[in-house]
Protein backbone atom coordinates (compact mmCIF):
# COMPACT_ATOMS: atom_id res chain seq x y z
CA UNK A 1 0.00 0.00 0.00
CA UNK A 2 3.14 2.36 0.56
CA UNK A 3 4.07 1.86 -3.64
CA UNK A 4 1.38 5.65 -4.18
CA UNK A 5 3.33 7.46 -6.46
CA UNK A 6 2.98 10.62 -4.51
CA UNK A 7 4.72 14.27 -5.36
CA UNK A 8 7.42 15.62 -2.54
CA UNK A 9 4.91 18.73 -1.70
CA UNK A 10 2.12 16.37 -1.23
CA UNK A 11 4.03 14.21 0.55
CA UNK A 12 4.81 17.12 2.84
CA UNK A 13 1.39 18.35 2.93
CA UNK A 14 0.27 15.12 3.99
CA UNK A 15 3.01 14.77 6.58
CA UNK A 16 1.82 18.50 7.74
CA UNK A 17 -1.97 17.56 7.72
CA UNK A 18 -0.41 14.24 10.21
CA UNK A 19 1.77 16.88 12.82
CA UNK A 20 -0.88 19.58 13.21
CA UNK A 21 -3.41 16.69 13.67
CA UNK A 22 -1.76 15.45 16.36
CA UNK A 23 -0.80 18.61 18.02
CA UNK A 24 -4.52 19.11 17.68
CA UNK A 25 -4.97 15.76 19.68
CA UNK A 26 -2.57 16.85 22.51
CA UNK A 27 -4.18 20.05 22.65
CA UNK A 28 -7.40 18.47 23.03
CA UNK A 29 -5.74 16.20 25.73
CA UNK A 30 -4.74 19.59 27.94
CA UNK A 31 -7.86 21.22 27.05
CA UNK A 32 -10.08 18.57 29.33
CA UNK A 33 -7.27 18.65 32.44
CA UNK A 34 -7.80 22.11 31.99
CA UNK A 35 -11.10 21.81 32.37
CA UNK A 36 -11.07 19.42 35.06
CA UNK A 37 -9.32 21.83 37.17
CA UNK A 38 -11.14 24.94 36.25
CA UNK A 39 -14.61 24.41 35.82
CA UNK A 40 -16.75 27.01 33.56
CA UNK A 41 -18.14 29.85 34.80
CA UNK A 42 -22.24 29.96 35.19
CA UNK A 43 -24.02 30.91 31.77
CA UNK A 44 -25.75 34.35 32.25
CA UNK A 45 -28.91 33.69 32.40
CA UNK A 46 -30.56 34.87 29.53
CA UNK A 47 -30.04 31.94 28.07
CA UNK A 48 -32.71 29.79 27.75
CA UNK A 49 -32.85 26.38 29.31
CA UNK A 50 -32.65 24.41 26.08
CA UNK A 51 -29.51 26.54 24.91
CA UNK A 52 -28.60 25.50 28.47
CA UNK A 53 -28.54 21.81 28.07
CA UNK A 54 -27.21 22.03 24.53
CA UNK A 55 -24.48 24.38 25.50
CA UNK A 56 -21.99 21.29 27.26
CA UNK A 57 -23.41 18.68 24.60
CA UNK A 58 -21.74 20.87 21.86
CA UNK A 59 -18.74 21.28 23.64
CA UNK A 60 -18.23 18.19 24.98
CA UNK A 61 -18.90 16.62 21.43
CA UNK A 62 -15.96 19.40 19.76
CA UNK A 63 -13.61 18.06 22.40
CA UNK A 64 -14.81 14.38 21.48
CA UNK A 65 -13.85 15.08 17.55
CA UNK A 66 -10.77 16.37 18.68
CA UNK A 67 -9.91 13.78 19.63
CA UNK A 68 -11.56 10.98 17.58
CA UNK A 69 -10.60 12.60 14.25
CA UNK A 70 -6.48 12.42 14.63
CA UNK A 71 -6.60 9.11 16.07
CA UNK A 72 -8.53 8.17 13.33
CA UNK A 73 -6.14 9.48 11.43
CA UNK A 74 -3.44 8.14 13.01
CA UNK A 75 -4.67 4.47 12.97
CA UNK A 76 -5.54 5.03 8.97
CA UNK A 77 -1.71 5.58 7.94
CA UNK A 78 -0.92 2.52 10.37
CA UNK A 79 -3.02 0.39 8.70
CA UNK A 80 -1.50 1.88 5.53
CA UNK A 81 1.62 0.64 6.49
CA UNK A 82 3.08 4.46 6.97
CA UNK A 83 4.76 5.12 10.00
CA UNK A 84 4.16 8.78 11.70
CA UNK A 85 7.24 10.59 12.69
CA UNK A 86 5.61 13.64 14.81
CA UNK A 87 7.37 17.18 12.80
CA UNK A 88 10.36 14.60 12.00
CA UNK A 89 11.70 13.53 15.71
CA UNK A 90 9.14 11.78 17.14
CA UNK A 91 8.31 8.41 15.66
CA UNK A 92 4.54 7.33 16.92
CA UNK A 93 3.95 3.97 17.07
CA UNK A 94 1.33 1.87 15.15
CA UNK A 95 -1.66 1.91 16.33
CA UNK A 96 -3.41 -1.06 14.22
CA UNK A 97 -1.78 -3.84 12.04
CA UNK A 98 -1.15 -2.98 8.11
CA UNK A 99 -4.34 -4.22 6.55
CA UNK A 100 -5.93 -2.53 3.33
CA UNK A 101 -9.78 -3.34 4.24
CA UNK A 102 -8.99 -1.61 7.92
CA UNK A 103 -7.54 0.97 5.68
CA UNK A 104 -10.66 1.79 3.48
CA UNK A 105 -12.86 1.70 6.73
CA UNK A 106 -10.49 4.12 8.82
CA UNK A 107 -10.36 6.72 5.23
CA UNK A 108 -14.17 6.20 5.76
CA UNK A 109 -14.68 7.06 9.47
CA UNK A 110 -11.74 9.63 9.42
CA UNK A 111 -13.92 11.65 6.29
CA UNK A 112 -16.94 11.40 7.64
CA UNK A 113 -15.66 12.59 11.38
CA UNK A 114 -14.51 15.55 9.35
CA UNK A 115 -17.78 16.37 7.94
CA UNK A 116 -19.22 16.47 11.23
CA UNK A 117 -16.75 18.29 13.18
CA UNK A 118 -17.24 20.63 10.38
CA UNK A 119 -21.02 20.76 10.99
CA UNK A 120 -20.65 21.35 14.86
CA UNK A 121 -18.32 23.68 14.34
CA UNK A 122 -20.53 25.90 12.17
CA UNK A 123 -23.48 25.26 14.73
CA UNK A 124 -21.11 26.36 17.23
CA UNK A 125 -19.88 29.47 15.77
CA UNK A 126 -23.49 30.11 14.29
CA UNK A 127 -24.23 30.10 17.91
CA UNK A 128 -21.70 32.17 19.38
CA UNK A 129 -22.34 35.09 16.75
CA UNK A 130 -26.30 34.57 18.03
CA UNK A 131 -25.54 35.10 21.35
CA UNK A 132 -23.03 38.45 20.99
CA UNK A 133 -24.15 40.38 18.09
CA UNK A 134 -27.96 39.67 18.53
CA UNK A 135 -28.79 38.06 21.93
CA UNK A 136 -25.96 40.80 23.24
CA UNK A 137 -25.80 38.43 26.40
CA UNK A 138 -22.26 37.37 27.39
CA UNK A 139 -21.81 34.34 26.01
CA UNK A 140 -18.69 35.06 24.04
CA UNK A 141 -16.95 37.25 27.04
CA UNK A 142 -17.71 33.51 28.92
CA UNK A 143 -15.66 31.95 26.26
CA UNK A 144 -12.50 33.61 26.82
CA UNK A 145 -9.82 32.32 29.26
CA UNK A 146 -10.93 33.25 32.85
CA UNK A 147 -13.92 34.35 31.82
CA UNK A 148 -12.91 37.55 29.71
CA UNK A 149 -11.26 39.38 32.34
Amino acid sequence: MTGLPLGLAKLQAYNWHKWVGLAVLALAGARILWRRRHPPPALPAAVTGWQAKAAPIVHWTLLALLIALPISGWAMSSAAGISIVWFGILRLPDLVPGDRALFEALKTTHYGLSRLLIGVLILHVAAVLYHDLWRRDGVLRRMWPLGGS
